[in-house]
């Protein structure tokens, strides 16, 4: 039997934290962030088996598709 866990974790511009960069990371893709006109490259990263983006319902009603680089 298969088991789901599912975690968040809150981002902190005010902090210095990069939402931009923590997607990278978490994803392990490359993503531009053109606030700050930063490129953060995580594609070598080994170890992720998912990377889905789970939508709100009336979103998902109404078939949107949303990329990692469009949020």
């Amino acid at each position: 039997m298969a088991i789901f866990i599912a975690s968040t974790k809150s981002i902190s511009r005010g902090s210095g934290q990069s939402a931009v960069a923590s997607m990278s990371y978490r994803a392990g893709i490359e993503l531009e962030d053109k606030r700050y006109g930063k490129t953060h490259d995580y594609s070598k990263k080994h170890g992720v088996k998912s990377t889905d983006i789970i939508l709100p319902s009336r979103l998902a009603a109404a078939n949107a598709e949303i990329s990692h680089s469009g949020l």
